[in-house]
């Protein structure tokens, strides 16, 4: 028993330890699992990951289970920085690093990719090939633009002129889109597409942010692809601003959304009736964008927020909505063009909105924003 005590004592010591501190695989505080086979300190939902990896992963809890000498010195050994060096050793800087609050496909896919296939232990180079190839073709389920339906559509991924194009059928010869690096964004959205493997895919057609829904059933195939979309997209960045570092360039190339949900907006004249609309609000290009439904493929409208400095603000509103509105917690955004009203359906998303407009709001514009501020003069 005395053995038992101490090994419990000693893994508690170790976890304590910079580095196996937080999982090895998502970044997670105070990780209570590990893996003795692999020598690393896991959270509990990457634990369940390395379970489905019996011939590679097997998990203890550090609390919960008893421990030999042997794994415990192991543990010891190893540590979740040895395992890095190892199995982290030469991940491309485009590949993307899930965190702690990401999906479980790209979780489950990095994981995989570390410890089964060893994509990142230097062996070979093959992955890395197949994700910065001039072309990469993937058959995905997408949803319909005016329908619930998803059918088959082929997509190709040009490294050659920066572009992603998809067709109707196999023998298609002319694309139903061409979609351009400058203004392509892929992102995980396994709740609103209503699939684990759900992607939401972002670009411009005249002006107007259009979104694709598509997934595919196998999670490896579609994480390659998101993956192989950042390289792409890395590649026209360096080709863009030659002068710029990769650690500049790395957090362009995929931009989550600072906050979504449904606000109710008037008009104008704030005086028109209130409308239920989905809205979305990027902190990278200062958009805040608005959908009639979440899985709209075309925005109905589009705000753009601009600094304090340039006489932007935020602030809760004591309106109430009397012309036809259902919610009363309200926020009103002052631009230098118009003033707008919005109302949320209960305090803490109102205060969750107001967070996130007044974090954009406090973020100094760059020359790009200023043109994008200028594009963009048509928000209703």
């Amino acid at each position: 028993m005395a053995n038992l005590e101490r090994n419990s004592k000693i893994l508690l010591d170790l976890v304590r330890q910079p580095g196996n501190n937080l999982c090895a695989d998502c970044g997670a505080p105070d990780p209570d699992w590990a893996s003795y086979t692999l020598g690393i300190f896991v959270c509990l939902n990457c634990s369940g990951m390395h379970r489905n990896l019996p011939d590679v992963s097997k998990v203890k809890s550090i609390r919960l289970d008893l421990w030999d000498d042997s794994l415990v010195e192991f543990m010891r050994e190893r540590g979740n920085s040895a395992a890095k060096a190892i199995f982290e050793k030469c991940v491309p800087a485009f590949f993307y690093r899930p965190q702690q609050k990401d999906c479980i496909v790209l979780k489950d896919q990095w994981i995989r990719a570390k410890y089964e296939r060893r994509e990142f232990t230097g062996e070979n180079n093959y992955f890395h090939q197949v994700y910065s190839s001039d072309s990469f073709e993937s058959t995905l389920w997408k949803k319909g633009k005016d329908n619930k339906q998803f059918l088959k559509r082929i997509f190709v991924l040009s490294r050659k002129d920066f572009t992603l194009r998809y067709f109707i059928k196999e023998d298609s010869k002319v694309p139903k889109a061409v979609i351009c690096m400058k203004d392509l964004n892929a992102v995980f959205q396994t709740e609103k597409v209503g699939h684990t493997h759900g992607l939401q895919i972002s670009y411009l057609q005249d002006k107007r942010t259009r979104n694709l829904f598509v997934y595919h059933e196998n999670g490896q195939i579609v994480v390659s692809l998101f993956n192989a979309i950042r390289a792409t997209r890395l590649a026209y960045l360096q080709k863009k601003h030659p002068t710029l570092q990769d650690s500049d360039l790395i957090p362009q190339l995929t931009r989550h959304c600072l906050k979504e949900g449904y606000m109710e907006k008037t008009g104008p004249t704030q005086r028109e009736p209130f409308k239920k609309r989905w809205f979305t609000l990027c902190s990278m290009d200062r958009k805040l964008l608005y959908f009639k439904t979440p899985l709209d493929a075309t925005e109905l409208g589009a705000v753009f927020i601009g600094s304090e400095s340039h006489s932007y603000s935020v602030s809760e509103s004591s309106s109430k909505s009397t012309r036809g509105g259902r919610w009363h917690c309200g926020i009103t955004l002052k631009t230098p063009f118009r003033e707008f009203l919005f109302m949320c359906e209960q305090e803490q998303e109102q205060r969750e909105w107001l967070e996130a407009l007044r974090k954009v709001i406090s973020q100094p514009m760059t020359p790009e924003d200023y043109a994008n501020e200028a594009n963009l003069r048509r928000g209703k």
